[in-house]
């Protein structure tokens, strides 16, 4: 999965007001790990998942960060320089 996405998308779970509602620890699942956005993975069985060009959900990025709780792989990637946390716009309306 490539950490290269720096905005949320429009339909972003982790965007204030997102009218799906998933409640905060739904979100926290969510940010655990490895979180592909849904327009870069494939439905299989149900469920979002990655595929090998798959980026990684910019709001949970943004939503860690803020929080100061990046995850070991987005640690790992930043250190490898496939991941830049500065890059992220921090602006986006992200819970």
């Amino acid at each position: 999965m490539k950490y290269t996405k720096t905005t949320p998308c429009t339909d972003c779970p982790f965007l204030e007001g997102t009218e799906r509602g998933f409640t905060d620890e739904r979100l926290e699942g969510f940010a655990s790990g490895e979180f592909p956005c849904h327009k870069t993975a494939e439905v299989t069985d149900g469920e979002f998942k990655a595929k090998r060009k798959s980026l990684h959900c910019a709001g949970a990025l943004i939503y860690l960060e803020k929080r100061e709780r990046p995850h070991q792989m987005m640690r790992i990637c930043e250190r490898l320089g496939l991941y830049d946390r500065f890059a992220l716009d921090m602006t986006a309306p992200v819970r």
